[in-house]
């Protein structure tokens, strides 16, 4: 009855317990089903030797029965032929058999007990199983749900933490910087470029205007 014992107690385990402490959830659940279904096949062979067992043991007991009704048959005969010693070896012979059928019966009992019992045994088991397997899936499920939302909060967490914060500011006064870098040497660049012809020009027209000036400034004198 070791192998009951071992079902009972892989039925009994905890599977939230086995989960909160296993490194990789899913990978122990599957294993958990994987040894149910073993010790089921298990059961199950030791069910169908013990009904093995109790078929054979029935046939012997129907024999020896047998065996009880052709030896009184036989004492008969004897007597009938006024054969007393070969009357009593048949006899004898009929007792032993009656002896053996009544050993046979009661291991037919006891056999057919056990029988029942491992019955029962692989039923709950199975039934355990099936219980098991609904709820592993229903485990597997939240696993992976659970595994989803924590990833989903971490990226998150590193969209929206301060540090991306920071660093937008950073490149948005970086960019602010080189626009102005730019700018300046863009004015710098117009004031290099002026040519000679240019600033003779504005000379000679400064020059004409001062002399406008200076002629109607005359006249008004």
């Amino acid at each position: 009855m070791a192998l009951l014992e071992r079902v009972s107690t892989l039925i009994r385990a905890n599977l939230n317990d086995l989960i909160d402490k296993a490194e990789n959830p899913e990978k122990l659940i599957k294993q958990v089903i994987l040894d149910m279904e073993n010790q089921l096949l298990q059961v199950k062979t030791q069910v169908a030797i013990a009904i093995a067992d109790q078929h054979l043991l029935e046939k012997k007991q129907k024999e020896n029965e047998d065996k009880i009704s052709e030896w009184n048959r036989k004492a008969e005969m004897a007597v009938g032929k006024q054969q007393d010693d070969l009357a009593r070896a048949a006899i004898e012979r009929g007792l032993h058999c009656k002896q053996l059928s009544e050993s046979f019966r009661q291991q037919v009992a006891d056999q057919t007990l056990q029988v029942e019992t491992l019955k029962n045994a692989l039923n709950k088991l199975q039934q355990k199983l099936e219980e098991a397997r609904s709820r592993c899936d229903l485990l597997i499920a939240q696993h992976r749900r659970a595994r989803t939302l924590d990833k989903a909060a971490d990226a998150h967490s590193a969209i929206a933490g301060p540090n991306h914060g920071a660093t937008f500011d950073r490149m948005r006064h970086k960019v602010l910087r080189q626009e102005a870098i730019g700018q300046a040497k863009t004015e710098l660049l117009a004031i290099d470029g002026a040519s000679v012809e240019d600033r003779f020009a504005q000379m000679e027209k400064e020059d004409e205007i001062n002399r406008i000036l200076s002629e109607l400034k005359a006249k008004r004198a």
